[in-house]
């Protein structure tokens, strides 16, 4: 275990116990709490374990909102891009809202045409959870949300507990623990953390000439519904190669889906010093403000979207955020795993802890 996987084990393993019974379906109110150390501020709401803003100054010490958001919580209520939420049961697409494990069939929530995305009509991101602790401010501020997903919610077996903590760390580290534990049956777990960032500011215009690099040499192609077709292909002499640091929208229009990027890498092993839990997913940087943001992760897979879907949505002060105005990197299990033997398993049987961690670096450049 990591020095950073045994001070967050330390740190929830005194909030939560693991198979407690907890209601998450309305028992807690739905709130906006703050994390905050120095000018590094993190909003966020219950609902939907949601981040709704991340602040920074940037170059040249104007604070930077750098996250797609609403203003209140009602907004968030009829959101349905998932902006800033946990989505999970099982985030991405599962074909024909289908499956099948240990000889039965199971038929889940279709919300996407026939296909389910990010859990159903009322996945994790829809739903209230559990305030578990929250420290505000100082040297190590954090808040843990959890839920309980019962048996047969959204078509999925087995009641499985789930937390995560958000947690603010020097200098301008966000990092992100997602767990979940089956109590008593076999099942796919898949959480991902959804927010749509624009490190330019959140009401900067669109992201196209900011540079991404994502470490994958790899990534899973779809068919025309963005269900993956099984296949693991190079990226190499593709629009999806950004292997090497480029413009996310230098290439953006040799994609076959022309509104824009949609796609799962599968993340190359990285080595890395401060954790080996963890690999270098993507980094990201805007000359706008120059702020540069890495993701790490323990996933063995990277969604990059690029707010291909997001129109004439009004958001924080009014401003109206219109397609490729954000990218999402959505750190998890490949898409459709549960039809696809060939890719990473996100199966969880009972008594057995699903983990996930995650890491934004920021950092500001001149």
């Amino acid at each position: 275990m990591s020095k950073f996987s045994f001070l967050f084990f330390c740190l929830i393993i005194t909030v939560v116990s693991f198979g407690g019974i907890v209601n998450g379906h309305g028992g807690s109110k739905v709130g906006i709490y703050e994390l905050k150390r120095g000018d590094f501020t993190v909003k966020l709401t219950n609902f939907g374990a949601r981040i709704m803003s991340v602040v920074l100054p940037d170059r040249n010490g104007k604070p930077a909102d750098v996250v797609l958001g609403y203003d209140s919580i009602k907004e968030y209520l009829n959101d349905s891009r998932y902006f800033g939420a946990i989505v999970g049961r099982v985030a991405n697409r599962i074909g024909g809202a289908q499956f099948t494990l240990n000889g039965i069939h199971y038929k889940l929530d279709a919300n996407e045409n026939q296909n389910m995305l990010h859990g159903g009509k009322r996945g994790f991101g829809q739903v209230t959870w559990k305030v578990e602790q929250h420290v505000k401010d100082g040297p190590n501020p954090f808040i843990v949300l959890s839920y309980y997903s019962f048996d047969g919610e959204e078509g999925f077996p087995g009641n499985v507990f789930v937390t995560v903590t958000y947690a603010l760390e020097n200098p301008y580290k966000l990092r992100v623990i997602m767990e979940a534990e089956a109590l008593n049956k076999a099942t796919p777990v898949n959480l991902a953390q959804h927010s749509y960032w624009n490190l330019g500011g959140h009401n900067s215009g669109d992201i196209l000439s900011d540079e991404v690099q994502i470490f994958a040499s790899h990534y899973t192609p779809v068919n025309k519904q963005l269900i993956p077709t099984g296949k693991i292909l190079p990226v190499k002499g593709t629009p999806y190669d950004f292997l090497k640091s480029h413009k996310v929208g230098s290439m953006i229009n040799e994609l076959s889906d022309t509104m824009g990027y949609d796609i799962n890498y599968a993340l190359d092993d990285c080595d890395n010093e401060e954790d080996e839990d963890m690999r270098l997913a993507a980094v990201v940087y805007s000359n706008k403000t120059g702020i540069e943001m890495k993701i790490s992760t323990s996933a063995p897979g990277l969604q990059f979207y690029t707010a291909n879907y997001v129109h004439n949505a009004t958001g924080k002060g009014g401003y109206v955020y219109q397609p490729h105005s954000a990218y999402c990197f959505e750190t998890q299990g490949f898409p459709d795993a549960v039809n696809h033997p060939n890719f990473p398993s996100t199966i969880v049987n009972p008594g057995h802890v699903y983990t996930h961690y995650m890491l934004y670096e920021f950092q500001i450049k001149e």
